[in-house]
């Protein structure tokens, strides 16, 4: 059974990975306690003989206000194999209204994800990353996810299942945004532990061709939901390191999510939908408004030349 998620609170994972080129980041808005992040061995290891593209990651994820505590319920991994591998899961809330933590499924998905990365037989392929990945997860619940790989020679290998996304931006521009994937509204696709669940074949597919100086926003639809593309492009334009503009990007997010009169593209797509205030309200000049509270998951990373990565 597929639980349909409202995606009120999608998912969301923590630690503070920032800047994987330079350095681990200590600092994160969780406790302490709470931070885990699935690392493949590779990637505590500078990989000696780099690709001529390769990644400058930073990450930053703001749990839902409610779920503190537990540290949301989105996971994410980063990896310094080949150019670089990303990757987003966003467990599905709805999950919680059977007793079941939405976050152990994304979490233990992601987490087989970055031990597969190097697997022969996924072959650097993002769709049969998901797949392995899937199937290794034996735990009950469902997750929307994302995964890029970066090849050696720029070329950007994307797969995804859900409403979790991608931007490219390139000299100010965005030349390239994923598509969501959903049955209906906030009901997004997502791999489940159930049969009828969606699977690596459902994927969205795509390839890109990137180049030296383009930006990568990848994220939750915590980020999606309440900020705007060219909000996006401004972000990441106005920082130099991508730690500081995930984390500008993510703190921009939780902002509009707590302002019931921000007009965001969550509530903008709910009134495209049908989905808006009663009629009295209307006829009183009054429209559905406000960003949606979420778990908030951004990664950003910086295509550069590998020969002028070093690694303190």
């Amino acid at each position: 059974m597929v639980v349909p998620v409202f995606r009120a609170s999608v998912a969301s994972f923590h630690p503070l990975f920032d800047s994987l080129c330079t350095r681990l980041s200590t600092n994160s808005s969780l406790p302490k306690n709470s931070r885990f992040l699935p690392f493949a061995s590779s990637e505590l290891n500078p990989v000696q003989s780099r690709p001529e593209l390769s990644f400058c990651v930073g990450t930053h994820l703001i749990p839902h206000p409610n779920k503190v505590e537990r540290g949301g319920e989105d996971a994410f991994f980063v990896s310094c194999y080949n150019g670089g591998v990303i990757a987003v899961a966003d467990g599905v809330s709805g999950w919680a209204e059977q007793n079941v933590d939405p976050s152990v499924f994304s979490r233990e998905l992601m987490a087989n994800a970055s031990n597969f990365v190097e697997d022969v037989e996924v072959n650097y392929d993002p769709q049969i990353l998901i797949q392995k990945a899937h199937a290794a997860t034996s735990s009950v619940g469902s997750a929307t996810v994302i995964v890029a790989m970066l090849e050696r020679n720029g070329i950007l290998k994307v797969a995804s299942v859900g409403d979790c996304g991608l931007r490219i931006i390139r000299k100010g521009q965005i030349t390239f945004s994923s598509s969501p994937q959903e049955h209906y509204f906030d009901c997004p696709y997502q791999l489940s532990s159930e049969a009828v669940g969606q699977t690596y074949l459902d994927a969205m597919v795509t390839t890109v061709e990137l180049i030296e100086g383009d930006t990568i926003v990848m994220g939750s639809d915590g980020l999606f939901d309440n900020v705007f593309d060219h909000e996006i492009v401004s972000m990441t334009t106005r920082f130099i390191d991508v730690s500081e503009a995930a984390k500008a990007l993510a703190n921009l997010a939780r902002s509009h999510s707590t302002d019931s009169h921000f007009d965001s593209p969550y509530t903008m797509e709910a009134r495209a939908k049908g989905f808006d205030v009663p009629m009295w309200k209307k006829i009183l000049g009054m429209k559905l408004k406000g960003g949606k509270l979420d778990d908030i998951t951004v990664i950003v990373s910086q295509v550069v030349n590998s020969h002028d990565v070093s690694i303190s």
